[in-house]
This record gives structure tokens, sequence and C-alpha cells, in this order.
């Protein structure tokens, strides 16, 4: 696709000169014979460099109407070559400073000119990818990652093994379990933690723009193309791209994918040239795969592309020992986001989000604590602040047992142990599963607190 020049020049003939130069060499050209013109015809054709005359009808001279166009155009993202019979060093510099790329005095010699044309392009197309990558890309900013529950152990252990090689990793989970915090974490990990982690919501990508928003697009390659993007992809050159909602991606989508995981070859939208990619690939989903692929609405071989290996997030309610530290990662955050003293919390708060079985994950205890923060007084946390839905609790049963706040947190732990135990007959495994906790956790809290059953 060629590249379009806006001409800018109240002279019919230079105009004319310029315009017959660069359509011989293959740019499309686009012309304004005054200040007004330029304004608007950069805005409505959104060139890809504007030459620039520096003096219009006002003057001969001084190149202020020049000046105050670079100026004006600075919004626009465009590259500007100034141009100007009267060409002293002041001028040069001034129109530089203000964002001009390069200054051209007529009479122009042709190579020249051209030279400076081509790397202007270079430099403009340099600058939208830029742009591009800052919307794009995720900040690296340390994470504060809390995984201290026996539940959490195994995660651990693997994603230590895993998180340096390049293998895929499906994380399966619940809404809210913290899937995108792990890849984060995985990236953290790895060994291209040298270049930003890329995410895309694949929920979130129209079935028309699905090429575009993973491959890129050169600018004129469809309809609304008038801007090339740069794709996720190669966005993620020795990098890690990370697929949050891969199980929502359509049947019929799913084979550009696969391609692309298979052989790591891609093309542009609106080019014929095949881009390679060595991006490593995580993905999540709360779906099942397998059932998917059993109902025909997910390909079986873009699975096994994704599922090198699988990390299953357990759900808040089975890693009780992490959310007292969840809850004050979050209060940190928010007493910073409304400018608020550090939150403490009293111990009733504590009892309080430990009863609580979380059904929307750290997700909901994210938005709770953000509240907590927003109604606690003299820096402090307490049950009061704490909103919850309180038609369940941790462990139920016929008697209604539930914790009680004149309790220390340690003496209604030892209630909870044995409430659970009591409900599963004393069987330790089934215990472990009513408290959410695995069974050596159990077995050593038993031991901790002197708990005996006859087991």
């Amino acid at each position: 696709m060629s590249q379009t020049l806006l001409i800018c020049d109240d002279d019919a003939d230079i105009r004319f000169a310029l315009s017959l130069l660069f359509t011989s060499k293959g740019y499309q050209t686009i012309e304004a014979d005054c200040a007004k013109a330029v304004i608007t015809s950069a805005d409505r054709h959104k060139p890809d460099l504007i030459l620039l005359d520096m003096n219009f009808s006002r003057d001969t001279t001084s190149g202020s109407e020049g000046l105050e166009l670079v100026e004006q155009l600075q919004t626009l993202a465009i590259p500007i070559i100034l141009m100007t019979a009267w060409g002293s060093i002041e001028l040069a510099v001034k129109g530089l400073q203000l964002g001009a790329g390069d200054f051209i005095e007529k009479p122009w010699q042709k190579d020249k000119l051209l030279n400076s044309v081509k790397q202007q392009l270079k430099l403009g197309k340099l600058a939208k990818e830029n742009k591009v990558l800052k919307q794009l890309l995720l900040p690296q900013t340390p994470i504060n990652w809390i995984a201290k529950s026996d539940s959490m152990h195994g995660v651990n252990t693997l994603i230590e093994q895993i998180a340096p090689t390049d293998a895929n990793i499906l994380i399966l989970g619940e809404n809210g379990t913290g899937k995108s915090l792990l890849a984060q974490r995985i990236h953290q990990l790895s060994h291209k933690n040298n270049q930003p982690l890329v995410e895309v919501n694949m929920a979130a990508i129209p079935v028309n723009l699905f090429e575009s928003e993973l491959f890129g697009h050169q600018k004129g390659a469809f309809t609304d193309a008038k801007e090339s993007r740069v794709g996720r992809f190669e966005l993620s050159v020795n990098s890690t791209l990370f697929l949050d909602e891969i199980g929502t991606l359509p049947l019929e989508l799913q084979p550009k994918l696969l391609r692309v995981l298979e052989t790591g070859q891609y093309e542009i939208v609106g080019s014929s040239k095949t881009s390679n990619s060595n991006a490593r690939i995580i993905s999540a989903t709360n779906a099942d795969l397998s059932d998917l692929v059993a109902a025909g609405q997910f390909r079986q071989d873009l699975l096994y592309r994704l599922n090198t290996f699988v990390i299953e997030l357990p759900p808040l309610r089975k890693r009780l020992e992490d959310i007292t530290g969840l809850a004050e990662v979050f209060a940190t955050k928010f007493c910073a986001k409304y400018n608020k003293k550090l939150c403490t919390f009293t111990q009733d708060a504590h009892i309080k989000l430990i009863n609580h079985p979380w059904p929307g994950n750290i997700r909901e205890l994210q938005h709770v604590i953000e509240r907590a923060v927003l109604l606690s007084q003299d820096h402090e946390v307490n049950a009061q602040n704490i909103l919850l839905d309180q038609s369940v609790s941790l462990v139920k049963n016929k008697d209604s047992h539930s914790l009680e706040d004149n309790l220390s947190l340690a003496d209604n732990e030892i209630r909870l142990i044995n409430i659970a135990m009591e409900q599963a007959n004393g069987q330790v495994i089934g215990a472990a599963k009513l408290l959410g906790i695995s069974r050596n956790s159990l077995y050593r809290r038993l031991d901790k607190y002197e708990i005996t059953y006859d087991l």
C-alpha cells in the first residue's frame, strides 16, 4: 500500500513539481495551498507525512505561519518536513524544537529530499508502533504473590519448575481466582522477563477483528484500516503472550490461532509476507475445555497445543491461610488510592474474613476490602466495615455452628476443626474438604492443638 504525502505550499508550481516527483516514486500526494487547508486536509486524510512551507500569505521571510502550523499539527502525530526559500539556522532550530522532523531549503536537492522523506516515514512508523506498545503492554510492576496455603504449595512447586522454560501453559480455575496474576508470576520467573508481558482477552475480540488484533494489519488492508496496527504476536516477540478467556474463542477462528501455534508463522492482514512468532503462550479459562471438545465446540488439536502443562488454581475457600495476606495487600493498595493512612485489621475482622466462603474468590475479596477501607475510621478495619453476604458460613450444620467474635483466632480455628471433624464422623479427609485445606494441613493442626479423635 503506497504512503500518502500532504504537500503544503501557496505556490501551485511548487506543489505540481513535488507531486510529480513523489508520484513517480510510488507515493500518493494531496495538496494544500493555505494554512486552513493544511489543518483540514491533515485531519481528514491522516497522511503519512507533511511537507510544509514556512510562509504562506502573511509575509515572505519570517516563517511564523509554518511554526504556528507545526504546533497545531502536533496532536495528529504526523511527521513534518519544513520547507522555505528563506532558510536560516535559527528558523530550522525553532521548527525542530516545535516537533518538525527535518528542514529543507528551496530549491531542494532531489536526492536529499527523497532521503529525508524516506527517513521521516520510517521514524513515523516507529513512533506509531511505540504508541501502540505503550497502550497495549502491561506495566511491569512487582506483584504481591500470596501463596502460603497448603493448596497452593503444589502450584508454587510446578511454576518454579516450568516458568523458566518456553512450554505453553494452560491455567484453569473459577472466575476471580487470580489467573491473570498467575500468568504475570510465571512471566516474571521466566527467562523472557526482560520484555513486557502482552495480554489479550479473547472474549473481547470481535470476530471480524480477530486477525487484526492478533496478527496486525497494514494501512488500507480493509475499509476502516486508516492506520497500520501492530498485532499482539508481533508485540510479544521474545516475550510471553497471555490469551485470557481462551474457552470463548469461536470455533471458526480456532484454526487461525492453531496455525501460528503449530508453525510459529502468520501473515499481517494486507501483507503477503510471512512473519514468525517465538512468543511463549500462556492461556486461561474457567471453562472445561475437555467438555467443549466433546461437544464439538473446541478443537482437540488446539487444546493439545495449549496444555503442555496445566495449572489449576484452587478457589479462595480452599486457601484459608492466604486470606489474611491477600486482604492486607488489597488494604495497602486502596489506602494509597484513597489517600488514607495504612489500615490494620482487628481480630474480629480477620475472623469474619476467614468465616466467609468467598463464592467470588479473590475478585470478591478485593471489592470487599475496597469498601472496608472506605468505611474504616481511625486507620482500622473492623468487622462492621466488612460487608458480606452472611447467608452462608464456612462450615454449616444443623446446629448452625459459626465463629464467635469473643474468641481468639486460634480458639475459633480449634472450634472449626472440631465442628468439621464431627460432621465428617472423625474422618480427616472429609473434615479437610469441609475446611478447604489439605489432609496434611489438618493433621498438623490436630497435632498443634492436641485434638484427638478415633481416626
